[in-house]
């Protein structure tokens, strides 16, 4: 396997890229939920990470989706706390346990609750917003319901096709 420097691979690190890129460039696709926009995109590449990358390259893919976003407009600083906590539980919990439910468990709870628990110190000392700790867990909670629901049905098509175990053999 081709080597940039010990551990960096790659082959993840052109997943990683792509990654990057599909959720930069879907950014500015939402689903409507009663008063709220579900960006669900960048929950459905967190579990893709976690799956075929790993916790590294999940955060890091994270990171830098949320950095781009940022800088062109299309994201806000919560995008980091909430983005990068879900691709490391996501990765850890399905690196652990081998099973994809647990990568979708590790999503919704990473994103969900601790990174929308995570948003509050942003959201109070950086964007002098007054908002409550749990204000953020409703709206990160349905956007990662539905970005995980995308990753559920992606992942379970190419599980069924063959795919998954290909591909993750593939990229590692």
């Amino acid at each position: 396997m081709a080597r940039i420097s010990s551990g960096v691979t790659i082959k993840k690190l052109a997943a990683s890229g792509m990654l990057v890129a599909l959720t930069v460039t879907l950014s500015g696709f939402s689903i409507p939920i009663g008063a709220s926009k579900c960006f669900p995109i960048q929950h459905l590449v967190n579990v893709l990470a976690g799956v075929f990358l790993g916790p590294t390259y999940g955060v890091a893919m994270a990171f830098t989706s949320s950095l781009i976003r940022n800088l062109s407009g299309t994201g806000t600083l919560l995008a980091f706390p909430g983005s990068m906590v879900g691709a490391i539980f996501s990765a850890l919990l399905f690196q652990k346990t081998g099973k994809l439910l647990w990568a979708y468990v590790g999503e919704i709870t990473g994103t969900g609750l601790i990174g929308a628990i995570l948003c509050y110190p942003v959201a109070t000392l950086i964007l002098g917003k007054d908002v409550a700790v749990y204000f953020f867990v409703i709206p990160f909670l349905m956007s990662t319901v539905c970005g995980t629901v995308f990753a559920a049905f992606l992942l379970e098509t190419f599980r069924r096709l063959g795919l998954l175990s290909y591909l993750r053999q593939l990229i590692s």
